[in-house]
């Protein structure tokens, strides 16, 4: 009986994490750039008594959804939808740098240009501020122009650090960030160098690359795979009644 208990144990738990999963991904819908986490499934053998004889499923994120989202015009200056490959170098809290596909840039009250509450890094490393007056255009190649008051001139302010890692050596960060994997020492890895054949769309976001209509279909379909494990639960409960009363007449 134990045996039935630990497959819908198992089955719970796994049901559990992957709609965690699920639901991050659908609170994400909307998300500019947002990268569909993806989910699978492994069996790995029970530790302790009866090693060998019990196997439990593991819910892992091995990695993203690497298809592009919708590239929508917004006619907002600060709005930039990367092209390709590419990634935003941007300052994460903790100082390192991260990797994002959110093209939605604000500036902050300093003129600090923030994609998502972190600074966006430019070529050099540095945040890059902007003055406070003047218009701001971003043009192909990720350099920020403002124009003067005078509208003369237009300023160099810097240009937005664009980098293209091999998608195989990122993972995402708790902060929803992408960085690079750690080295084979445990050492953190080195930031990546811009790439100057990364271009970007001004005036234009990415979407999210999430289908709403898949991710709930997903929900319901991990909500009704828990329900079944709970029921094959109550089942095993209820044999081992039955059994119990049974010897206890005997």
């Amino acid at each position: 009986m134990d045996r039935m208990i630990y497959t819908a144990m198992s089955g719970a738990k796994q049901s559990l994490d992957r709609q965690t999963i699920v639901a991050n991904n659908m609170a994400n819908v909307s998300t500019p750039g947002f990268r569909a986490q993806l989910a699978a499934t492994r069996a790995v053998p029970v530790q302790g008594d009866g090693e060998g004889t019990r196997v439990s499923a593991v819910q892992t994120t091995p990695g993203m959804e690497t298809k592009e989202g919708t590239v929508e015009t917004t006619g907002r200056p600060l709005d930039v939808a990367i092209k390709g490959e590419g990634w935003l170098a941007v300052t994460r809290a903790d100082g390192s740098e991260g990797y994002t596909r959110n093209g939605g840039l604000q500036v902050d009250g300093n003129g600090m240009l923030l994609s998502h509450g972190h600074p966006v890094r430019s070529t050099g490393g540095e945040p890059l501020v902007l003055p406070t007056e003047g218009d701001v255009n971003i043009n192909a190649e990720g350099t920020v122009m403002v124009r003067s008051n005078d509208g003369k001139r237009m300023d160099d302010i810097g240009q937005l650090k664009l980098v293209k890692p091999a998608l195989s050596s990122l993972e995402r960060g708790d902060d929803g960030l992408f960085v690079q994997r750690a080295n084979p020492d445990g050492s953190a890895a080195a930031p990546v160098q811009a790439d100057t054949t990364v271009r970007v769309v001004s005036g234009a976001i990415e979407t999210s690359n999430v289908s709403a209509v898949d991710a709930m279909v997903s929900m319901i379909d991990v909500a009704r795979r828990f329900e079944m494990n709970m029921k094959a639960l109550s089942t095993a409960d209820e044999n081992e009644q039955k059994a119990n009363s049974l010897l206890a007449i005997n």
